[in-house]
């Protein structure tokens, strides 16, 4: 969010060094800038409140568009004719007042309480943004960084204690140009296991997934010209007595920071110097379906989903209405196609495993369980209907290094992140009846098996009932035949050919024989009966090769024409699967037909 501030110009601004000490407060007119020059810290005027009142802030000093990423009096602004001023006392506090002599009020201050009243302290503000007071032994007293307002700095920690359950939260402006804490807020909840939330008041806006023990993953990249891009590092850093999200940016990146704006958006904001303007890489939410509850109970937003995400059920479930549900709203979710009676209601009842998932909000978390302990806790608790599991070793050394999560009831803001996501879970559903969910792909499965097993049995079915109906089609209409040019002992013009003499006509499918590659196998050279020929063997360990090799037989025999490459026998034997064809010299058919010119002769048929 870029906002329009005032910068106080009834004084020549000036800008004195990087820090303040006792005795030399900082007074309207005055900045103080970092030493790398990125940041300023002084007075501003918003732009709703006139230049009579002002806030203390640390914006981003030499971008013509004025951004503040730190304000200390949200709520109370000073006003311009009482002469408000910063000092640093020697008790090495911040404070800042408003008003002269026995009328001075104190507006904001550090409350930090140092030791002795002796010593030397000094505020720096950091090239980073962060406005640190330190000790003269060089101890960080107070820093700015542990009191965010809007603005997430690379750097910056979003902490959640693990005693207190005490987190912080970014909270958005109330306006373009009024810094008082405004409606929305984006934090860690404090009351289950890490997962982010932006809110609007108390109800969620959106949620990110429950954290999967990764410490380090690039969230972001955005590419700013041919040569360069900005990489966004999240990183999360659990050390036993507190979490907490930091993130970084690439070497030369541009300045960069998340911020909740006032609309109710997290943003994360490059500034392009060469447009002048504050490019907006990712927001959040991105689109409805990710917003939260969108797609209603047992719904889900698909966000690999393309071109748009959309909301889907989850396997078992079915929309709750499809009148709304074809009609874009979806807030009714879904049900399930048959209710859950009990633990073990029917045959085949269990857990189906979806992977990929950002799980549902609302579960309970359960301590120091493995991933069978998590199944079994799920298992035998009947009002138990998900569970999920994360094993934390890689990212902490203490305490519980395990991550139960379950559910009982309607599976509310679920989504579909895709199995490549470090913040996915395999959520594990319980269903009635598995097949009810799972079973079409329980029934594609068992086809492909079947079809495995059964395969050169329906081979050497089809190429015996194919070579029938040509012997008898053939002696009916000319009363003779002609015999294969390559098998002697066969009265057919399609035969079925014997493994071993395929293997010696391609000399065992030497590699110097071989003449193409396809997608479900290879292709060779070699002569049969002193013809030349093409041999097709499709992979042994391919499923979908049976298949495949038993529609090209069915479509060859249908559709053998003058410019198609003839079928002249198969082999099915074992896991064998062989079709044999002519052999084109002088390249292959779209080659001869379009013109394209091709290393390696392929065959083609049809276009499939």
């Amino acid at each position: 969010m870029s906002v329009t501030v005032l910068i106080l110009a009834f004084l020549p601004l000036r800008a004195s060094d990087d820090r303040l000490v006792p005795g030399k407060p900082l007074v309207p007119g005055a900045t103080i800038v970092s030493d790398g020059g990125d940041f300023a810290l002084g007075f501003f005027a918003p732009s709703s409140s006139g230049p009579a009142n002002l806030h203390l802030g640390i914006w981003y000093n030499g971008v013509p568009e004025l951004t503040v990423v730190w304000v200390a009096n949200r709520e109370t602004p000073v006003t311009n004719s009482t002469t408000p001023k910063l000092s640093l006392t020697n008790t090495s506090d911040l404070v800042l007042s408003d008003g002269n002599g026995s009328d001075h009020i104190v507006v904001w201050t550090t409350r930090v309480k140092a030791a002795s009243s002796s010593s030397s302290p000094t505020a720096v503000l950091m090239n980073t943004g962060n406005l640190v007071v330190r000790s003269p032994n060089g101890t960080t007293l107070w820093q700015s960084f542990d009191h965010p307002t809007d603005t997430l700095l690379p750097g910056m920690k979003m902490a959640l204690k693990h005693g207190t359950r005490d987190g912080e939260r970014l909270v958005s402006w109330k306006g373009a140009g009024n810094p008082s804490p405004g409606n929305f807020s984006y934090g860690t909840d404090m009351d289950t296991f890490p997962q982010v939330f932006l809110w609007e008041g108390t109800r969620p806006v959106y949620r990110g997934p429950p954290w999967t023990g990764y410490r380090v993953k690039s969230d972001y990249q955005y590419q700013t010209s041919s040569t360069s891009s900005i990489i966004i590092y999240l990183a999360v850093v659990n050390d036993g007595n507190q979490s907490y999200t930091t993130f970084t940016v690439s070497d030369g990146a541009w300045l960069t920071r998340c911020v909740v704006t006032y609309t109710g958006e997290l943003q994360i904001q490059s500034w392009n110097a060469s447009s002048s303007a504050w490019a907006v890489l990712g927001k959040w939410p991105p689109y409805p379906c990710v917003s939260y509850g969108y797609c209603g109970p047992n719904g889900y937003c698909d966000e690999t989903a393309r071109p748009l995400p959309t909301c889907k059920c989850l396997d078992g479930f079915v929309p709750a209405s499809t009148r709304d549900w074809t009609g874009g709203r979806f807030s009714e979710g879904c049900r399930r196609k048959e209710p859950l009676r009990g633990c073990t209601a029917g045959a085949g009842a269990g857990f189906v495993s979806l992977p990929g998932m950002k799980p549902a909000d609302g579960f309970v978390l359960v301590a120091n369980r493995t991933l069978e302990g998590c199944a079994a806790e799920c298992d035998r608790n009947c009002s138990c209907v998900a569970y999920a599991y994360a094993n934390l070793s890689s990212a902490t050394s203490r305490g519980d290094m395990t991550r139960c999560l379950v559910w009982a009831g309607e599976l509310v803001d679920t989504g579909k992140l895709g199995a490549s996501s470090p913040a996915s879970d395999t959520l594990y559903l319980r269903l009635a009846r598995l097949d009810v969910a799972a079973g079409k792909k329980t029934k594609h499965n068992a086809v492909r098996i079947a079809l495995t097993a059964i395969g050169s049995s329906v081979v050497i079915i089809m190429c015996i009932f194919l070579a029938w109906l040509k012997f008898s089609g053939k002696n009916r209409n000319q009363g003779k035949h002609k015999k294969a040019p390559f098998d002697s002992s066969s009265d057919l013009e399609f035969p079925f050919v014997r493994f071993e003499e395929i293997a010696q006509a391609t000399q065992n499918f030497s590699e110097t024989c071989m003449i193409g590659q396809g997608g479900f196998g290879k292709v060779y050279k070699g002569t049969l009966g002193g013809q030349q020929v093409a041999v097709k063997r499709l992979s042994r360990d391919s499923q979908q090769g049976t298949i495949e090799f038993t529609n090209e037989v069915i479509l060859i025999a249908k559709l053998q024409h003058r410019n198609l490459v003839r079928l002249l026998g198969c082999c099915g034997e074992g896991d064998e699967k062989l079709l044999i064809y002519e052999y084109l010299p002088n390249k292959s058919l779209d080659a001869t037909l379009f013109g394209i010119s091709r290393n390696t002769l392929q065959y083609h048929h049809t276009t499939q």
